[in-house]
């Protein structure tokens, strides 16, 4: 459904999203994600081109979200590192499918929907809550 860069996109905001604003470094961020920093660091650049999140350089430099995570849809931290596919026209080529068949317009329907919650979803509802089941074990607590 979404890649492999959009599932650590989402991991680094919602990392960002449980240090209350502070600058945090590179390291600590790919230690808690569980990415190595190579690729951390192509996903925290476009993240700043999208306007989500802020680098400060320098010795105590680090990153911190630019929005609240109430601010922040799923939709923005996923169109930031990749484009959503809807279908347009036919996967497969067949020039006779000027409209979509029955069944690529279900499928696009699906990614419609998809797209629709991504958009209604903020990232502070994805944040673990005090006293909630245990679960996914991000972000990595110590």
């Amino acid at each position: 459904m979404i890649t492999q860069t959009s599932e650590y996109a989402l991991r680094v905001v919602a990392y960002l999203a449980t240090v209350d604003n502070q600058i945090a470094r590179r390291s600590d961020i790919a230690e808690s994600v569980q990415v190595s920093v190579a690729y951390l660091t192509k996903v925290l650049r476009d993240l700043e081109a999208a306007g989500i999140v802020q680098v400060k350089r320098g010795p105590n430099g680090g990153y911190s979200l630019l929005k609240s995570p109430d601010a922040l849809s799923v939709y923005d931290v996923v169109s930031a590192v990749e484009q959503l596919q809807r279908i347009q026209k036919c996967p497969l080529g067949i020039v006779d499918h000027q409209k979509l068949c029955p069944l690529h317009d279900s499928l696009d329907h699906a990614a419609a929907l998809v797209e629709q919650h991504f958009k209604e979803t903020t990232i502070a509802e994805l944040l673990p809550k005090r006293n909630s089941a245990k679960g996914c074990k991000f972000p990595r607590q110590s």
